[in-house]
């Protein structure tokens, strides 16, 4: 058997599984995974280690329960949030360069940080605070200049306002780094920039649990609509679409859903980039099965890149470093690859 005839079998493989049940197999991976994570780590020793050995060591049940938990709900909620963000803004915006930090979320959620880790003493809650607020203030800002520019359509408006307001924070967090003492100030605005999960603790899943997961299901309700929203104006509401009404609540929850993660994580890469490529890449253009896709490969990319920040090395590697090495990785791969769909 030649090479040409084994990948055309694997493909019709592939392309017989349904969408319905390529999700479900995607999410039992991704439970597994979960599961898996919560034994592996660098204490007792490094690796996996066994149920019998956490069940005989206290500080071992300590560290799976009040560190690795909340870290590994943290990077699926993470990943989940920043996938669907990634999906929908594409969808709406026609865009496959789009991604969650598009209307000056991600650059206010960094200046947010900066300010209080400056200013504020750097308290956790208050720099998490800090940035969330500064995330919806990018979203609000971009929003009103939207609305105020004379020309032009309403996503080309949104994106020439999400451009300027993204720069107008980015140079408010340079002349920030500027003022920061260079010994303690500035290393923690370094970190933060990096991102990663950790300093999370269950007050903070607590915190940002009820909100993002009000705003995913509303993401998850309407993904047969995103498919028209995606449409001209003239023709969704020919559809029965109020594309004005409904692209506004879409975008809100995305990015209420994206910043509040972030305030958590600080910025991590990639992840609302690539993931939404590799979910129409299996399940096609269809938000019906995509942006569950996109949610459950979030979870489960995010998961496994601080599965290995936190093991690969004695030092803990900055998460936002592995999500844009291998989310730069898997977008080469994209573009050189032939696509294979699920058949729908």
């Amino acid at each position: 058997m030649n090479r040409l005839s084994r990948n055309q079998i694997q493909t019709k493989a592939v392309r017989a599984i349904k969408p319905a049940s390529f999700l479900v197999a995607l999410l039992i991976m991704l439970i597994a995974a979960a599961i898996l994570s919560l034994f592996l780590g660098r204490y007792p020793q490094p690796g996996l280690i066994s149920l019998n050995q956490i069940q005989q060591d206290e500080l071992a049940q300590r560290v799976v329960l009040n560190l690795r938990a909340p870290r590994i709900l943290a990077a699926i909620l993470l990943g989940v949030s920043l996938g669907a963000a990634g999906s929908v803004f594409q969808m709406i915006f026609s865009n496959p360069l789009v991604e969650p930090g598009f209307l000056g979320v991600s650059q206010g959620a960094t200046f947010g940080a900066a300010l209080a880790i400056i200013y504020l003493g750097g308290v956790p809650w208050i720099t998490q605070t800090s940035a969330a607020l500064f995330a919806f203030g990018g979203l609000a800002i971009s929003y009103y200049l939207s609305r105020r520019v004379r020309f032009g359509g309403w996503v080309l408006r949104l994106v020439l306002a999400g451009i300027a307001v993204s720069a107008l924070f980015s140079s408010g967090v340079g002349m920030l780094k500027f003022l920061a003492d260079p010994l303690e100030e500035l290393p923690e605005i370094t970190f933060w920039l990096l991102g990663g999960l950790y300093k999370i603790t269950w007050d903070d899943l607590r915190l940002l649990l009820p909100v993002v997961l009000v705003c995913l299901i509303i993401l998850f309700q309407m993904r047969w609509r995103i498919n028209l929203l995606s449409l001209e104006d003239d023709v969704a509401f020919s559809l029965g679409v109020a594309p004005g009404r409904e692209r506004t609540l879409v975008l809100a929850a995305s990015v209420i859903a994206a910043a509040g993660v972030t305030a958590v994580s600080g910025i991590v890469g990639w992840v609302g980039l690539i993931v939404p490529h590799i979910s129409r890449r299996l399940f096609g253009a269809n938000a019906r099965y995509s942006l569950p896709g996109a949610m459950i490969l979030g979870g489960l990319f995010t998961l496994l890149c601080d599965d290995l920040a936190r093991t690969l090395m004695v030092a803990e590697i900055p998460l936002g470093v592995l999500t844009s090495l291998f989310g730069a990785l898997s977008f080469m791969l994209l573009m050189v690859s032939r696509g294979i769909k699920v058949e729908k």
